[in-house]
């Protein structure tokens, strides 16, 4: 039923346990891709559609959209699904730009979960070409807010119980801790609502974010200068919903909830779908 309306133990404190949030599919860039050409219809000039850029967040990968995706081709919007580092919302935003870069013509930019973060720090001095940004059970911050503040900010999440924080050293000594969500408590935390099989891939699956990219503030929120919705997910378990009201309010967004999990793009890809085509066919 959808209804509309106008982030050890130091993870442990923060509901949203140690990730920011999650989600999105293959990558799918090619180096450079354009709208759907200009037509014409009786003589008037049409405009072309724009690109639907998808950025997933954490615990997930490009393939978290690919429902979406299908449906979005289908209905004739060239779309790329790009690979998240999530690294941090400052190096992942310049990835994200680095492929906008590369797309010809207006662009719709949708975030999951932390990929909110993300495109809120991508789409700031790009409002000329990203035209709507789109949050789908996901982080609109402001500047100097971080993941982990705005999941503690409102009771709900049960993140800080389910997941596993595995140290990692790369060659040449950095080091640092990576954070994923158990195998055995995935489905139950970030894709209640999504069948066994389905989940179980999306578990074995499952890219992990930074733990220091929780903590890592904001520095741009593009929200405030570019037309946004977003899509708030009633029964998710990472992201509280008191918390996805609170940042989508506070950005004017055109707000849709739904009865859903995290993973709403697996488990409602067209309720996605249609928020998606709402924020595009507003701001042609």
């Amino acid at each position: 039923m959808v209804h509309n309306s106008s982030s050890g133990s130091s993870f442990k404190r923060f509901g949203f346990g140690a990730a920011a949030a999650v989600g999105v599919a293959g990558a799918l860039v090619a180096l450079s891709v354009s709208g759907t050409a200009g037509a014409t219809s009786g003589g008037t000039a049409v405009k072309a559609r724009p690109t639907i850029v998808l950025e997933h967040g954490a615990f997930a990968d490009a393939s978290s959209w690919n429902d979406v995706i299908k449906r979005l081709q289908k209905a004739g919007y060239p779309v790329v699904a790009p690979a998240n580092p999530l690294r941090g919302p400052a190096s992942d935003a310049g990835y994200l730009r680095s492929v906008l870069d590369r797309i010809e013509g207006p662009v719709v930019l949708v975030g999951h979960s932390y990929g909110g973060t993300v495109i809120s720090d991508a789409a700031t001095g790009y409002e000329g070409k990203v035209k709507a940004l789109v949050y789908i059970a996901a982080f609109l911050p402001e500047a100097g807010e971080t993941s982990l503040g705005l999941s503690n900010k409102f009771p709900g999440s049960t993140l800080g119980d389910a997941i596993e924080a595995v140290p990692y050293t790369l060659t040449g000594g950095t080091s640092g801790t990576d954070i994923y969500i158990k195998r055995d408590k995935f489905r139950g935390q970030f894709a209640a609502d999504v069948p066994r099989s389905q989940a179980a891939l999306m578990a074995a699956t499952q890219r992990p974010i930074a733990a220091a990219a929780l903590e890592e503030k904001s520095t741009k929120a593009a929200w405030k200068t570019i037309p946004s919705w977003s899509l708030i997910t009633t029964q998710d378990y990472n992201i509280p919903p008191a918390a996805q009201r609170f940042m989508s309010q506070r950005a004017n967004a055109h707000t849709t909830e739904i009865k859903a999990s995290h993973a709403v793009s697996a488990s409602h890809p067209d309720a996605v779908t249609r928020i998606i085509q709402q924020a595009a066919t507003t701001t042609r």
